[in-house]
């Protein structure tokens, strides 16, 4: 009889995480009691179960909730299965056929990238970016192409601290308000730059890949050598590298039934 009876509740929780997934940001309690029909007790209650799993952020200085880690890492574990994939390979093939550069597909995993697939020239080269590393999200191009278009209050739970942002060059935001400030551009602009943050000698363009949502599900990058000759980025952009890792993105955006780009920019602004 439990386990029948634990059914309603499943189905609730569920309506809960849906319902958050269509926010922009976090929501209070009030409101997700409001639109689901619960009582406001039966939805704390949930709210706390989900935060104890993880699957909810709670903010208690907002009093608000949003999605937690659990499930990006629900979603990365989805988009780890062949479907995303091979939809991805073939885009990325015909990237390096006009770039003549290594090409990469990833996806966040908490406050990690993960590389599911790399792509490279006849004559490649050797980078960290394999199929199967994890970097921190905050380094590499393909990570802020992500982040760039999750929540503020999401990434804020993926950095609470300075300890958070690991530092691999000497390169890259190192607190949160750096990030942000680096994240809001990249967002204007429409596409990420990594110059020698994750490897000194190369540098990175990358776009997000969208769903249907306008949610970030994965990145495209294009890795290339580079040595920018003093200590900090050169603060080249290389728009023409980013036009046509951004039309991969937005072509594997429409693959998977997602938005593309431009869309999903003007919502954000």
């Amino acid at each position: 009889m439990s386990g029948s009876s634990d059914v309603p509740a499943l189905r609730r929780g569920l309506a809960v995480l849906r319902l958050l997934a269509t926010k922009a940001g976090p929501v209070t309690a009030a409101s997700v009691a409001r639109e689901l029909g619960l009582p406001r007790s039966t939805t704390y209650h949930l709210l706390s179960e989900l935060a104890d799993a993880g699957f909810v952020t709670h903010l208690p200085e907002e009093r608000r909730y949003g999605l937690g880690v659990a499930t990006f890492e629900l979603g990365s574990a989805y988009l780890r299965h062949d479907p995303l994939e091979r939809l991805a390979r073939p885009v990325l093939r015909r990237l390096i056929e006009r770039t003549r550069h290594t090409a990469h597909l990833g996806v966040l995993h908490g406050a990690e990238i993960l590389y599911l697939l790399r792509e490279q020239p006849p004559n490649p080269y050797l980078t960290v970016t394999d199929v199967g590393v994890r970097l921190p999200a905050q380094l590499p191009a393909s990570g802020r192409a992500m982040l760039a278009h999750i929540p503020a209050a999401q990434v804020r739970a993926l950095f609470p601290s300075r300890d958070s942002f690991v530092d691999r060059t000497g390169r890259g935001p190192t607190h949160l308000p750096a990030l942000r400030r680096l994240l809001a551009e990249e967002r204007r602009r429409g596409w990420a730059v990594e110059d020698g943050h994750v490897t000194a000698g190369y540098a990175s363009v990358a776009a997000a890949v969208f769903d249907h949502g306008g949610r970030p599900i994965a990145a495209i990058s294009t890795t290339f050598p580079h040595r920018c000759p003093g200590p900090r980025d050169c603060g080249e952009t290389w728009p023409d590298l980013a036009a046509h890792t951004r039309r991969a993105a937005a072509e594997l955006s429409t693959r998977l039934g997602g938005r593309d780009a431009i869309s999903v920019r003007e919502a954000f602004s």
